[in-house]
């Protein structure tokens, strides 16, 4: 059985993606907890009522649209963090550096608390009722429970079969097993293989086939003996789950460095006219190939002394709060790259070790370098030319100054992030551009009024209502940049207000009510309560330093009433009796009883908390992370605590010593934390792009960057701490800037599609993640693709491709008869076993026939060690076990044929090739004897220029040509080249006789 619902991302213009996979046996799989650019609560609905059922739950990308609404999840939804979470080693990382930077960029995502709910509150407490344009903020994780979020999540590899452990409230996974493969779309992006008995699952949204300059492509085919043919893993599936995202766009002619030549020539044309080119993108996925090729560029055109390329005066620049832990995280996990960029880092070792020992060697060289920057060696991702922005005030400032730059700045939705505050600096000069990296649909949001800044530029950018731009390219083809005519840009801006007077009165009124509904329901269907430290104002005097430190009932679980009450006593507040209920028993001293008549649920019962440990078979489960050298850790915030990292009178929410003269170090020299500051300036010019040596034409902006402090940005971000609401600012301009568009989404094209697809072979292919015309485009290619490749009917071929819109759930088992049978030992020895890839194959033709099995009785024993009962209940029992005793039952049993059957079906018996031969074996067997194969175009290997082997779509080979031997060959003189092709096509399959 295999039943699949999607909840978000099916025939639907937003990104988001959650799918829901239900397997036989009550098993529940959710792939992903994506969420879009508006962080509306609302559309969780449907994923908080599934959780309490839920066995695993599987990441596939970090980016907003498959795990941004992951932290959100662990802190709100009680029994989401006690479910095991898989995903690759990448993705964990990358996706804490999102959700950290999202949190911190914008307040919408701590999501806005319902007006209704507000309004029962006001109702339920008596006073007047809310009013309804109030937009109160829940309280949005920190940065340290962001981390401690992901840490709760399994690490896993490419192509290594994984059994995972169920959750505490579900059923056994009767042996399931996950497997990750590459997707090629984001770094460590997956392709889900589920195997659970007879189903096999291939869940693969969002991929790319195509090979990139940082990512290597999805890993479908197996190129490794220079076929074309699916891995066996992933072919012929019983249910293929694929996005139909990218499924009407043809692909860019001349492939990627068509594409990467464009970008360059794009961003040419507008910095050698003196303007600003702004690109979009997101801060964990794609920015990672955008960064390296912009980088790349601009080392090229650097070492190029004879060109007068306008790069060299132009300043490049990547904005985002979190870019500089991302690019570390980006360092260090090179192997799950494309291969060309270890093979990069190997040369520029070599080539430093070479420096060195050449220095060593000639001193007068070694005098001449000493006016050089320093030697570090230029990695990948260790930039020389792209400087690093993580503060407002730094992006302010470079947007305040005249000239030629390029900006790469978060987020691609345009709805947070450092890009919006760019856009409204740069759209009034037609000379300044930006450039979408990704198509969007081609249409306005339907189902909602909610349309992002992207998607109102891209409906700019299709209409070309004022005109296009032709600007010459370096190829001589002209580039499109479209025209926005001085229309009326409307970007709105979210900032966290704390709450003050009535308002902070009504939020406390809706945590004590949501309080009292948590005492009266059971805590695994009640919401989670905030921190009661949100109800009371931070500047308050009672508050301590002792107040923030952390609390282990906080850190990923549900915030029960003791949690509460704990963190009510650190802040001085008391409780009611009634509040506390029945574990009034264990939070006041004295207090012995408690009246549980008329009680129901725990106030009923003694209260008490029982700490489950993690422990499979083997014992209880370590965390890695905890074994962990102080020189190898990272801090949760993206400082690197190899360089000992951030003091602890520096971090955020601890105060900070103040002596006579000011601020004091650890060591109580007033002048040591400027001191650390710029001795951590120093440290990290190298990766900001900052090098003694470099040629700055703003040199005294660059200069300004870096004495920009951390101080003002902290105390903005302390300062918004606690009960807080939100409030828009609407800023409108008159755009006159231009458009571009250059495809760097990294996902399948048409043609990428119409190809893979029918090689896979899938029994069920479902499609999601996209829009309507896009899957029902999809939908009626694969259908005459699938029904022409596949066995059954064309009639058929509407069930064979399933469309579901969210929400609702269709079945997609495949029947399949399996039945169990016993075989007779005069069978059995007449069995001939023979070997086929690793897998042991036999046929075999009996005789089926009921016969009488005797059960065994392991009871036998266990009943002579029973206790004497009394003397009618130990009658009644002997009697029972003499009735067991001589139960015998029927079973099928498969024996050799009699004599005169053997004879009739010995004559109609064919005999069987099994097996599946690939062209590239075939290839290597036939080299190794002598001959001389290649590959000529798709799917035909040419052997000695005169037989030709075609693999077609079901598996079936054909041989043409000629059985003349070549004299030119000793190893063939004594056989043609055809007869030499059949007898290797036998040897490499299995022929087993029908009778």
């Amino acid at each position: 059985m295999f039943n699949f619902t999607p909840l978000l991302g099916a025939q639907s213009s937003s990104s988001a993606s959650q799918t829901l996979l239900e397997l036989d046996g009550g098993v529940k799989v959710l792939v992903d907890v994506g969420w879009d650019e508006h962080f509306t609560v609302s559309k969780l609905n449907a994923l908080e009522r599934h959780i309490p059922s839920l066995s695993i739950i599987l990441l596939t990308h970090a980016t907003t649209s498959h795990l941004g609404a992951f932290a959100h999840c662990c802190k709100n939804f009680p029994l989401f963090t006690q479910i095991p979470i898989y995903a690759t080693t990448p993705v964990i990382s990358l996706g804490r550096t999102l959700l950290q930077d999202i949190y911190s960029s914008t307040p919408l995502a701590s999501t806005i608390i319902s007006a209704d709910s507000l309004t029962e509150s006001s109702y339920a407490s008596g006073t007047s009722r809310s009013h309804p344009s109030l937009q109160f903020l829940l309280q949005p994780p920190t940065t340290e429970e962001i981390a401690h979020y992901f840490s709760l999540i399994h690490p896993l590899k490419y192509s290594q079969p994984h059994e995972p452990l169920p959750s505490a409230f579900s059923p056994p996974l009767n042996g399931l097993k996950v497997t990750a493969y590459n997707a090629g779309h984001t770094l460590g992006g997956t392709i889900w293989h589920l195997q659970h008995g007879m189903e096999s699952i291939v869940y693969a949204v969002d991929w790319n086939q195509v090979r990139e300059n940082v990512l290597g492509g999805a890993a479908w085919l197996d190129t490794s003996g220079g076929g074309a043919e699916v891995i066996e893993q992933l072919r012929k599936p019983t249910a293929l789950v694929c996005s139909s995202r990218g499924a009407e766009k043809i692909s860019l002619t001349g492939g990627r460095k068509r594409r990467d030549d464009l970008l360059l020539d794009t961003i040419r044309a507008t910095i050698a006219k003196g303007g600003t080119v702004l690109i979009p993108t997101d801060t964990s996925a794609r920015v990672l190939e955008l960064a390296y090729l912009l980088e790349h560029a601009w080392r090229k055109e650097h070492s190029n002394n004879g060109s007068d390329s306008p790069f060299k005066s132009t300043k490049l620049y990547l904005a985002s709060k979190n870019v500089g832990a991302t690019m570390r995280y980006a360092r260090s996990m090179l192997e799950w790259m494309d291969e060309n960029i270890a093979k990069e880092l190997e040369v520029d070792d070599a080539a430093t070790s070479r420096q060195k020992q050449h220095k060593r060697n000639d001193s007068k060289q070694a005098a001449n370098r000493e006016n050089q920057p320093a030697g570090k060696a230029t990695g990948p991702f260790d930039f020389k030319h792209l400087r690093l922005l993580e503060r407002k005030k730094q992006v302010d400032r470079i947007t305040s100054t005249q000239g030629a730059r390029v900006v790469l700045a978060s987020d691609a939705s345009l709805e947070w992030g450092f890009s919006k505050d760019i856009l409204r600096k740069i759209a009034a000069d037609p000379s300044n551009l930006i450039i979408l990296t990704g198509s969007h649909g081609g249409q306005m949001h339907r189902e909602s009024d909610q349309n992002s800044l992207r998607d109102l530029l891209w409906s700019w950018y299709q209409e070309r209502r004022d005109g296009v731009a032709l600007e010459p390219g370096a190829d001589g083809q002209n580039l499109e940049q479209v025209h926005t005519g001085g229309r009326e840009l409307e970007i709105r801006f979210a900032e966290r207000v704390a709450l003050e007077g009535r308002e902070l009165l009504t939020y406390q009124q809706h945590l004590a009510t949501q309080r009292r509904l948590q005492n009266q329901t059971p805590l695994g269907n009640s919401a989670t309560l905030e921190t009661a430290a949100d109800a009371i104002d931070d500047t308050s005097s009672t508050s301590s330093s002792s107040s923030d430190e952390s609390n282990p009932e906080r850190q990923g679980k549900a915030l029960n009433t003791s949690a509460a009450v704990a963190n009510l006593n650190r802040n001085k507040s008391g409780l009611s009796k009634e509040t506390l209920g029945v574990n009034i028993l264990l939070r006041q001293p004295g207090v012995y009883d408690y009246d549980v008549r008329g009680k129901k649920g725990r106030e009923g019962m003694f209260p008490f908390v029982s700490k489950r440990r993690r422990a499979d078979d083997f014992g209880e489960l370590i965390r890695p992370d905890e074994y962990l050298r102080a020189e190898e850790r990272d801090d949760i915030d993206g400082h690197d605590m190899r360089n000992g990292g951030a003091s602890k009178d520096t971090k955020l929410g601890q105060k900070r010593k103040w002596g006579p003269t000011g601020l004091q170090g650890e060591n109580g020299d007033p002048g040591s934390i400027l001191s650390n500051k710029r001795r951590h300036r120093q440290t990290n010019s190298g990766d900001q792009g900052i090098r003694n040596g470099d040629t700055l034409t703003n040199g005294h902006v660059e200069a300004e960057l870096d004495e920009i402090s951390d101080d003002s940005e902290s105390e903005t971000e302390e300062g918004a701490n606690g009960p807080s609401k939100v409030v828009f600012q609407t800023h409108t301009v008159e755009a006159h800037l231009k458009i571009a568009y250059v495809d760097f989404a990294g996902l399948h094209d048409q043609r990428s599609l119409s190809m893979l697809i029918p090689l896979i072979q899938p029994r069920k292919l479902i499609i999601v993640g996209g829009s309507a015309p896009e899957t029902e485009f999809l939908a009626s290619e694969c259908r005459q693709k699938l029904a022409s490749t596949s066995s059954e009917a064309v009639e058929g071929s509407q069930n064979v491709v399933l469309t579901p819109i969210n929400g609702r759930m269709v079945n997609a088992s495949v029947d399949t008869n399996a039945w169990t049978v016993k075989l007779s030992n005069a069978l059995v020895k007449r069995l001939r076993w023979q070997n086929v890839r690793g897998l042991g194959v036999v046929t075999l033709m009996g005789h089926l026939t009921a016969m009488a099995v005797d059960e065994p009785q392991p009871a036998d024993n266990v009943s002579k060690k029973r206790p004497k009962l009394v003397k009618e209940s130990t009658e009644e029992t002997d009697r029972d076990q003499k009735v067991a005793d001589k139960a015998q039952h029927l079973a099928p049993v498969l024996d050799v044929l009699p004599a005169s059957m053997a004879a009739a079906t010995r004559s109609v018996a064919q005999p069987l090739h099994v097996g599946d031969l690939r062209l590239a074996d075939l290839r290597k067997m036939l080299q190794s004897t002598g001959h001389t194969a290649d590959f000529r175009g798709e799917g035909t290997l040419l052997i000695d220029g005169l037989v030709a082997v075609r693999k077609t779509a079901t598996g079936r080979l054909e041989v043409e040509g000629g059985g003349l031997g070549l004299p030119d060959y000793p190893a063939r003189s004594l056989e043609g080249s055809f007869y030499a092709v059949k007898r290797k096509i036998y040897d490499g399959l299995a022929v087993i006789a029908g009778g």
